[in-house]
């Protein structure tokens, strides 16, 4: 189905879809700690080889990790392109209502939103049009869009 301009409709992307993509996101995030951690240890043992042990950063660094980590990923996905990993395998990208791609200065506060009220997704099953809270509040959208060109989305 097109639009009036020759392009693809832009459908809203239901909660499976957005569920899936965060499930994927979740795993990008979780993956880049990891590496992180990994480099740690080895530059732990190259500086110090005899003195070395593995370094435990606790509950609290291991969750403030986390939470920074998804925030500048998200903030640094929607505000580029308007794709995660996660979206760009489900075929979805966030815009705002002109679908353009998002603003740093709207997709910091998105990706807090998303990281910290994680259950305001569950609107979109209430929503008629799909939107999280998240998208109500700060007027974007979750829409299916398998093009690369991202001239194309904000012309």
């Amino acid at each position: 189905m097109t639009a009036g301009h020759g392009l693809p409709e832009r459908r809203p992307a239901g909660i499976v879809t957005r569920g899936v993509a965060a499930g994927i996101d979740l795993g990008v995030v979780l993956g880049i700690l990891g590496g992180a951690y990994l480099g740690l240890l080895l530059t732990r043992l190259l500086l110090s080889p005899q003195s070395f042990s593995f370094p435990d950063p606790g509950p609290l660094w291991s969750i403030a990790s986390w939470l920074g980590m998804s925030i500048v990923y998200l903030t640094g996905c929607w505000a580029t392109t308007g794709r995660t990993v996660g979206s760009l395998a489900m075929g979805v990208r966030v815009t705002n209502r002109r679908h353009q791609r998002v603003r740093w200065a709207v997709a910091l506060p998105r990706a807090i939103a998303c990281v910290f009220f994680p259950v305001g997704l569950l609107w979109v099953v209430l929503d008629p049009n799909r939107r999280s809270l998240q998208d109500i509040v700060l007027r974007t959208e979750v829409v299916y869009d398998w093009r690369q060109d991202l001239d194309v989305v904000t012309a």
